[in-house]
């Protein structure tokens, strides 16, 4: 009986092992990683003594799309940005963009900043384009085209002095009434546009009173000289 007794034992902890283990549970799937948009900030310097900036317009875009191009008839939203500093109507020009706007004119010597976030963190192909008005002006604007920032890592950055130039929707007059900044504090923008170029093109400059323009509302605190004013795109994010 002792030599039977044993191995009956030793069965019996096998068929409990074979058919009444605990199985172990698998593993949790972890968790989705959350995605991060990308974040810009563009900054800007006014480098004149006295033109004012109109509020940035700032668009992210994938090149496409230009807000200018030298020797081409300016958009009907850059025509109301350059004579009257209202950026709305060419940011909506670009519907599939993401775009961003200044909130207030950036006087001489100061500086403001406009933060654009890209949903997702995929940048390829990614454009980044700034305007704005020198407001003591006709139709004189600055900005960047098209700059490409798809290789842009957090905390890089791209710095521009940048030129003015003429949106050549309007004849350079600078006669009473047709100038929005507070040199005047004209109308600004006229549907019935007296170009001449119709194209933009560089800015020769403003010439003033001083100069011996008769009835010119600027003075010579409102010339200016390239670059009119510093621009700096740096992805935060």
């Amino acid at each position: 009986m002792r030599y039977l007794y044993i191995p009956l034992i030793a069965s019996a902890l096998v068929a409990c092992s074979d058919s009444g283990g605990i199985a172990t549970p698998a593993p949790p799937e972890p968790a989705p990683l959350p995605v991060t948009n990308a974040v810009f900030e563009v900054s800007v310097v006014n480098l004149t003594v006295g033109q004012p900036l109109s509020p940035l317009a700032v668009v992210a875009h994938d090149g496409s799309e230009r807000i200018f191009t030298i020797g081409q008839a300016a958009s009907a939203g850059l025509e109301v940005l350059a004579e009257g500093g209202d950026n709305s109507e060419l940011l909506n020009e670009f519907s599939d963009a993401v775009t961003a706007s200044g909130g207030d004119p950036v006087g001489p010597g100061s500086s403001d900043m406009v933060s654009l976030e890209i949903e997702g963190d995929d940048t390829a192909g990614l454009r980044l384009s700034v305007a704005t008005m020198l407001v003591n002006t006709n139709d004189a604007i600055t900005g960047l085209n098209s700059i490409d920032v798809s290789l842009l890592e957090v905390g890089d950055a791209l710095t521009f002095n940048t030129v003015a130039y003429d949106s050549g929707t309007e004849a350079n007059s600078e006669a009473p009434g047709t100038i929005p900044g507070p040199a005047d504090g004209g109308e600004g923008l006229n549907a019935e546009r007296d170009d001449i170029a119709d194209q933009v093109t560089m800015h020769g400059g403003v010439v003033t009173a001083d100069d011996g323009l008769m009835g010119s509302v600027l003075n010579q605190t409102h010339r200016f000289d390239n670059p009119v004013a510093r621009l700096r795109i740096t992805r935060t994010q």
